[in-house]
């Protein structure tokens, strides 16, 4: 991308659009169709089609599309899966149909089989049963991967996609409904504090492995694809921060200041048993994470400070 590109991010809202719309910023893109003319409905086609004649993007990063933890992801299947299938069909067919220079789309880790061998690399996927307790969601990201995969084939568009470990950081979603590991122990941990409770719960066994990336390296991550990368095959984008939500729970309470007990409910679902990823390739490409977990978990207990 030069920096006078036509970029527009969807999900210029999010925790992931927010880092890379400051990113974009810093490095001096000074076109980004978001600051000018706002976000869009991207679950309305019309709507979006119109909103692209207005602005032609010729870049794009495909970043949207509702999420959650476990629990959003039992509960709301359906309206997972759905606004995901949505904004994907929608952003791919207008940006073919406007051709965009490039489209760059961000997936999810829960994308592969539930008992990949690990860590997991993109020749993987469809391999085997996903994990039941998201896999409607995931399955509507493995329909962006495809998709992407589809266009560059059939009508040569420079569609990229990418999958990212774990990702938390400032601004992330710490409701009780929605929000993801890290995000949730933290608000946990910092409520159990402030109250003098003694105990927190946490969900699962604490056994399973989990890798996680800060917001601020996963937004470098996207645009040094959107740079560097042309290729069909899905590119990981990892950070080697992998630890069992026990440890990553004994991390968050170091950081949290918090002195009760953990207590872990096996009645709940634990999800996939494990989720590290493969990022080599990216590496051999060049990039690498900045931010350890620790001072990344430090910044994000920060941010949720000053929230609450």
């Amino acid at each position: 991308m030069k920096k006078k590109s036509r970029i527009f991010i969807a999900g210029e809202n999010t925790m992931e659009g927010k880092a890379l719309i400051r990113l974009l910023k810093e490095r001096n893109y000074n076109n980004i169709i978001n600051l000018e003319h706002g976000e869009t409905v991207l679950t309305d086609y019309n709507v979006l089609e119109a909103y692209f004649k207005k602005t032609c993007p010729e870049y794009i990063f495909l970043l949207a599309g509702k999420s959650g933890g476990i629990k959003a992801n039992q509960e709301m299947p359906a309206t997972l899966m759905l606004d995901n299938l949505q904004i994907i069909s929608n952003v791919l067919s207008a940006a073919h149909k406007f051709e965009v220079e490039k489209l760059f789309y961000l997936a999810s880790c829960c994308v592969y089989p539930k008992h990949a061998e690990q860590p997991m690399h993109p020749d993987m996927l469809m391999a085997g049963p996903l994990e039941p307790t998201n896999s409607s969601y995931a399955i509507a990201k493995l329909a962006g991967i495809e998709l992407c995969w589809a266009y560059q084939r059939e009508h040569g568009d420079n569609f990229i996609s990418a999958i990212p470990a774990n990702i938390f950081g400032p601004e992330d979603d710490f409701s009780e409904e929605n929000s993801h590991v890290v995000a949730a122990l933290m608000r946990k941990m910092h409520e159990a504090k402030k109250s003098g409770n003694n105990t927190v719960e946490i969900w699962g066994t604490g056994k399973p492995r989990r890798e996680f990336i800060y917001v601020a390296d996963l937004a470098d991550a996207c645009l040094f694809l959107m740079d560097h990368y042309n290729n069909e095959e899905p590119v990981n984008i990892g950070s080697g921060a992998a630890m069992s939500i026990s440890d990553l729970a004994m991390v968050i309470r170091d950081v949290v200041g918090y002195q009760g007990q953990l207590r872990y409910d096996s009645s709940v679902p634990d999800g996939m048993p494990e989720k590290v990823l493969d990022s080599t390739f990216l590496n051999s490409l060049g990039w690498k994470p900045s931010i350890s977990f620790e001072i990344a978990a430090e910044k994000t207990h920060q941010h949720y400070i000053k929230m609450t």
